[in-house]
């Protein structure tokens, strides 16, 4: 039997939930200008740390750069940056970057690893 605070606390998860789920969705935005080369960044490797590469990010009509940065690793994933995608319509859109599974640790997402469970890195 379900009490009266399981119940009000489901529903103020689900209440929530609401708001939050929108912010995971991305809208992909189509522009018809081709972003800059990237700029040059030099974040030496840190231990424990992944380098976030800098990008181009498109806003009130036109790109301005964000600056590389450093997150913490996390263990049997890869980081993939951020990248400019051009489609047939000549039009631009901007795929995030983010964390892909690496389960042997070489550095290749297993999405595109032909040996995803290789145990000896190459």
């Amino acid at each position: 039997m379900l009490n009266r605070k399981t119940l009000l606390a489901g529903a103020m998860a689900a209440a929530l939930a609401s708001f939050t789920m929108p912010a995971f969705a991305s809208a992909s935005i189509y522009i018809n200008t081709e972003p800059p080369a990237p700029r040059v960044e030099h974040l030496e490797a840190r231990p424990g740390y992944v380098v976030v590469p800098g990008y181009w990010d498109y806003q009130h009509g036109k790109h301005h750069w964000v600056e590389g940065r450093y997150v913490a690793e996390k263990k049997g994933y890869h980081y993939e940056g951020g990248r400019w995608v051009q489609h047939a319509n000549n039009k631009w859109t901007m795929q995030q970057g983010g964390w892909g599974r690496d389960s042997d640790g070489d550095g290749v997402p297993d999405s595109r690893d032909r040996q995803p469970n290789n145990s000896h890195k190459q």
